[in-house]
């Protein structure tokens, strides 16, 4: 088999097949996928359901702690975990451009079938898409992700109320700085990792405690602000946040005040939000910080009564600043 893609890898023929069976079934290898159907017959789930769909175009392909393939699967998968689902099967379209190294595309795969093995949720069907030189940028990956809701779980973005506690599970920017000093080829004392993981086994822990949080939600694109500003709105609240209590790795603030930019505008890939009546956020807290993937989490801020839906923060110089939309895209090509 030629070692780049060419356009008879997406012609529907034998090289398409060689193309599958070498690089997709060799790393995505599970009962469902192994049935070769045109879809997969999953059986019956139990619960609500949800359904998600990620489409990822990161640049550069492979990052510091990580790359587009385990992100594909982590971004999808905690998009069902904020919803409160428990993960039951993805599905993956691949749109690769003519020229691309099958080499690069095997290490894709791999980290995409690693990832979805370490969350126990199987990728069980796919499509895949060649197109001419000049046509795309390498690869692009869209999965779709079904998940399945436990009685009496209902988590959405129109439920914070004013009094309620706004809590996030560890630090923020890593993912985005991480991205971008490898896009600009800039060097820090310390290499600054992307924080991409698996969320739904501590998605699972917060609510097997606190049935009753009400809002959970991942701050990708557009960070922090995006994601509050988000949820204030389809609330009809307003929020208060501190500052010094917002988590921030001091390497991704040096690089931020380099960078000009604003860490509660950059994107994470392993990060929620949660919010939680006050009476409950100190145990949620607490479980956070006995998770693995929560020991950093804090508590941040309330939500107010306020029909503008204004977000402020208490400043670390004692001031007051809104927190608003970024007024476009300051990080584009970041998932």
């Amino acid at each position: 088999m030629s070692r780049t893609v060419d356009m008879t890898h997406g012609a529907g023929g034998r090289a398409s097949v060689q193309l599958i069976q070498s690089v997709f079934l060799k790393y995505f290898a599970n009962p469902f996928l192994d049935q070769g159907n045109d879809g997969a017959d999953i059986g019956r789930v139990t619960g609500r359901l949800v359904v998600t769909t990620d489409g990822h175009v990161i640049s550069p392909l492979f990052f510091p702690g990580g790359n587009i393939g385990s992100l594909s699967v982590h971004g999808t998968v905690n998009d069902l975990a904020v919803m409160g689902a428990k993960p039951v099967c993805l599905t993956a379209a691949f749109i690769i451009e003519e020229g691309f190294p099958i080499e690069a595309l095997e290490a894709i795969a791999s980290s995409m079938g690693r990832a979805a093995r370490d969350v126990g949720v199987p990728i069980v069907t796919g499509d895949t898409k060649v197109v001419g030189r000049g046509q795309g940028d390498g690869v692009f990956i869209t999965l779709t992700g079904l998940g399945c809701v436990a009685e009496g779980v209902r988590l959405s973005g129109d439920q914070a109320k004013p009094g309620d506690c706004i809590l996030i599970s560890g630090t923020i920017g890593d993912h985005g700085i991480a991205i971008m000093s490898k896009r600009e080829n800039l060097e820090f004392e310390t290499e600054i990792l992307s924080d991409s993981q698996p969320l739904h086994d501590l998605a699972a822990a917060m609510l097997e405690a606190v049935p009753g949080i009400r809002v959970m939600r991942d701050p990708t694109r557009g960070g922090l602000s995006a994601t509050l500003n988000e949820i204030a709105h389809q609330s009809g609240v307003g929020m208060s946040l501190i500052e010094r209590d917002i988590p921030v790795r001091p390497e991704v603030h040096a690089a931020c005040e380099l960078l000009g930019i604003d860490p509660l505008n950059v994107a994470n890939e392993g990060k929620l939000i949660a919010i939680c009546a006050p009476e409950e956020s100190q145990k949620l807290l607490a479980v956070m910080h006995a998770h693995p993937r929560g020991r950093a989490a804090a508590l941040i801020g309330t939500v107010l009564a306020d029909a503008n839906c204004l977000i402020r923060m208490k400043t670390g110089f004692g001031g007051s600043r809104v927190v608003d939309w970024i007024a476009g895209e300051q990080l584009p090509r970041i998932c």
